[in-house]
């Protein structure tokens, strides 16, 4: 199998997101082969080079979402444009605009504007140049003055509407690049038979378009939910509401139509799941594939005899993994003192902007094995975004655990730790005392607990999940590459049969 690995800020750069999960997954599956498709964010990230990539690595192709567009993406001048091209650029970038500013139901206008402009950039050889055009900056003051546009896109301004402009480019910059097959020869994602891209957004917009060309299969995964951390972050704060209000729908309506064409969608928690599902995916095509951790690290400590720990010849410890700003922990830790008063507590994490310390507290800017091990009970921080990999090395390291009951704690965990309410400091210390005064409950729950991870959370079943969704998207969407040898057995794929086949809608690889 041939797979188009497609990537935005991550793999294979060094500097990247995501880069390590990429590169077991890579050389995990060294029988496929895979070609990289990689659009930095800065040129930072450029300089930090690459992961040094693998043998079934065949290609790597890499492009720029920062700065000017790549030399030869333009395409020709707008002016330079036949009546023809100009009409079909100003009816579908009308089209891409008006769906991000009319409310309701505008996901079909979205997908043909957005297709309409791939077929124009795949004729003219990019569209970076009429993207930034005069008039793209008419069809976008058209639409937010359109009668029942959104009450923020009124008070848009001509700087306004030249900043959305040109930060839609950049997030449509892979329409213009050469990655699908030129006259020389080169196939590019021709040649995949799946493209995985590694976070949606514009990571997946080349996804979409080797769909739309040639029918090839679009898996996505999203251990950070994309869409989700552009809303926390509420985007640039130096950018007008006018633009963040465009700029928000122009992202979900994008998310939206990732989802509804993606084969099969990844998260790596159910919580990522739920949020998948909230910005638009499909419940029938959404998996769970956690993320994988080298168990090796912690083998040393998982496998050791807890009662022999440093920590049973010493004063009792806990550690405390995520910071120790929550003024619930020092509540936590003054009735703990009440019963145990020579508990320690190690504290992962900064410190809090103070000029003292509590007596018996200590601070680290990282945990690995040696912390776990030094500790009686492991306490998770009260904010969890995305995947506790904390704990998960925590029970790794065959640890007892006490958790605030917030995202996916609780599916981590199982029954291996103790759950409590967050921002609960008599419910957090009770549970910390509980674990203290019992050894041996401490011990069955952490054996449980790194049982658990063993099962869920390695580099192994991580990459066998990918494996397993890569041959069941490829059993469920044969790819049809170029005209089948009629020679060959089987070279023509058989037609779907089922009933929702013969009367689905047209697809995203339909609107050509």
């Amino acid at each position: 199998m041939r797979v188009g690995l497609l990537s935005e800020g991550g793999y294979p750069y060094a500097a990247g997101e995501g880069g390590e999960w990429c590169d077991r997954l890579v050389r995990g599956l060294g029988q496929h082969d895979f070609e990289l498709y990689a659009l930095s964010r800065t040129a930072r990230q450029e300089d930090s080079g690459w992961y040094a990539l693998p043998g079934n690595v065949r290609r790597v192709r890499a492009a720029p979402l920062w700065g000017g567009p790549a030399p030869g993406s333009s395409g020709r001048a707008y002016g330079a444009y036949g009546r023809d091209q100009r009409r079909r650029f100003t009816a579908h970038f009308g089209d891409l605009a008006a769906a991000i500013t009319l409310p309701g139901d505008q996901a079909y206008r979205f997908a043909d504007g957005l297709g309409g402009l791939a077929d124009l950039a795949r004729e003219e050889g990019g569209l970076a140049a009429a993207l930034r055009s005069e008039l793209a900056l008419r069809a976008l003051e058209t639409a937010c003055r359109a009668p029942g546009a959104h009450p923020a896109a009124y008070g848009t301004r001509v700087t306004d509407l030249l900043v959305v402009s040109g930060l839609i480019e950049r997030a449509l910059r892979p329409l213009s690049l050469d990655w699908y097959g030129t006259a020389d020869g080169d196939r590019g994602l021709a040649a995949v038979d799946l493209c995985h891209a590694t976070s949606a957004g514009s990571a997946a917009l080349p996804g979409l378009l080797a769909k739309r060309f040639f029918g090839t299969p679009l898996l996505v995964t999203e251990y950070e939910i994309g869409l989700r951390e552009y809303y926390l972050s509420s985007a640039p704060a130096d950018l007008s509401p006018s633009v963040r209000t465009l700029l928000s729908a122009f992202h979900r309506r994008l998310t939206a139509l990732i989802y509804s064409e993606a084969a099969v969608i990844t998260a790596g928690d159910g919580q990522g799941r739920r949020w998948q599902e909230r910005c638009g995916a499909d419940r029938s095509r959404l998996r769970t594939v956690h993320p994988g951790m080298d168990a090796s690290l912690y083998e040393a400590v998982g496998e050791g005899d807890e009662s022999a720990a440093p920590h049973t010849d010493g004063p009792p410890t806990l550690v405390w993994v995520g910071g120790g700003t929550e003024p619930h922990l020092w509540e936590a830790l003054a009735t703990l003192r009440a019963s145990e008063p020579e508990l320690r507590l190690r504290v992962v994490g900064v410190p809090p902007d103070t000029d003292t310390t509590p007596e018996g507290v200590s601070f680290g800017p990282a945990c690995g094995p040696e912390d776990y091990a030094a500790g009686s009970v492991v306490l998770l921080s009260g904010a969890v975004d995305g995947f506790p990999a904390a704990l998960a090395e925590a029970m790794f390291c065959a640890r007892a655990t006490v958790s605030p009951d917030v995202g996916a704690v609780r599916e981590v965990i199982g029954g291996t730790g103790l759950i409590v309410p967050p921002r609960d400091p008599a419910a957090l210390a009770a549970a910390c005392l509980a674990l203290l005064c019992d050894p041996e409950r401490r011990a069955r729950l952490g054996a449980a607990a790194r049982a658990r991870a063993l099962e869920l959370f390695t580099v192994e079943q991580n990459v066998a999940g990918f494996g397993a969704i890569y041959l069941e998207v490829l059993s469920r969407a044969p790819v049809h590459l170029g005209h089948p040898d009629p020679s060959v057995p089987f070279s023509h794929a058989a037609a779907p049969l089922s009933a929702t086949s013969r009367t689905a809608s047209p697809t995203w690889a339909g609107r050509r």
